[in-house]
């Protein structure tokens, strides 16, 4: 089974190092690492073409030439990833808020129930978000889901997660390629048409961490097409 992990990257160069290291350590054979860098203006893509030199076999790395979101970023790579052949990919953030470890936990979950894609979840019995972050934080982002699934039904804990495992299948099946939403919402989007597909989620405990380096990429735009897109998905955007 070949995994692709996708990692999109924005002014990452200190996280990535250490992300990619966590992600090839770990006991999970044919795993490979697709970083898509948006024309970082700190260097990330030169950092990212290092590793790719010092594991060929291993880590790859798509470069585009403007930065136009998360979305964008995340379908570029996963098209990149279905077409060299991947049986399950995985979306991951750069910036260690999400744990690597958890990714066997995922994979088996994947292998041994009906799940077309995997959630890593802060609000399952065993999930939790940051320490760090601050009452008001963590009540937004309570709320967010809650939102979420009160307009769309999703039924899952954590409809707003960034860490996820995707068969392959999944990904062709709610054709990915031309979903139209960017920023976080896209991961909305995403499980929406999952659901609508008639294909189970499952979720995987996993503690959110704080980023360390670097800065968050939440802008008030991206709040509110977040937003806004469970509307528009609820009355007659096409999945």
């Amino acid at each position: 089974m070949r995994v692709t992990v996708v990692v999109p990257t924005y002014n990452e160069r200190e996280n990535l190092p250490v992300a990619v290291e966590r992600l090839t350590a770990l006991p999970v054979p044919d795993l490979h690492v697709l970083v898509v860098d948006d024309n970082s203006p700190d260097g990330t893509g030169e950092v990212a073409d290092k590793l790719v030199a010092e594991s060929p076999n291993t880590v790859g790395v798509l470069h585009r030439t403007e930065k136009d979101g998360l979305g964008r970023a995340y379908i570029a790579g996963i098209t990149r990833a279905l077409d060299e052949g991947a049986d399950v990919v995985i979306q991951m953030d750069a910036d260690l808020s999400h744990p690597a470890e958890v990714i066997p936990a995922m994979l088996e979950k994947l292998e041994t129930t009906d799940a077309g894609v995997v959630l890593g979840s802060r609000y399952v019995p065993g999930g939790s978000t940051a320490e760090e972050w601050k009452w008001y934080r963590k009540a937004l982002s309570a709320w967010a889901n809650f939102y979420v699934n009160l307009i769309l039904r999703l039924s899952v804990k954590d409809a707003t997660a960034g860490f996820k495992a995707w068969k392959a299948d999944t990904l062709r099946a709610i054709d990915v390629a031309s979903i139209r939403s960017n920023g976080y919402s896209f991961q909305v989007e995403m499980n929406y048409r999952t659901v609508k597909k008639g294909i189970p989620i499952a979720e995987v405990p996993i503690r959110f961490e704080e980023r360390t380096v670097g800065a968050s990429k939440m802008s008030l735009r991206v709040q509110l097409e977040s937003a806004l897109m469970p509307w528009k998905l609820l009355f007659g955007r096409s999945v």
